[in-house]
């Protein structure tokens, strides 16, 4: 019974903790304020496919 509440806790911290990486990966790498905003509303709502998006399509930084 602790299990499946400990995974379901595990997994949104994770979600969160994702999230704001890259919500500041996006600002470090010059995006505007409201593109880092959807990058994390988008992770938080999406978590997987937001992230393989975003993975895709962020500017290189060199």
């Amino acid at each position: 019974m602790l299990l499946p509440v400990l995974l379901f806790l595990f997994l949104n911290v994770l979600n969160i903790v994702i999230s704001i990486w890259a919500y500041r990966d996006a600002r470090r790498r010059g995006n505007s304020n409201e593109f880092s905003i959807i990058v994390l509303v988008a992770l938080l709502v999406f978590p997987i496919i937001g992230l393989i998006v975003y993975l895709l399509i962020r500017k290189d930084k060199f």
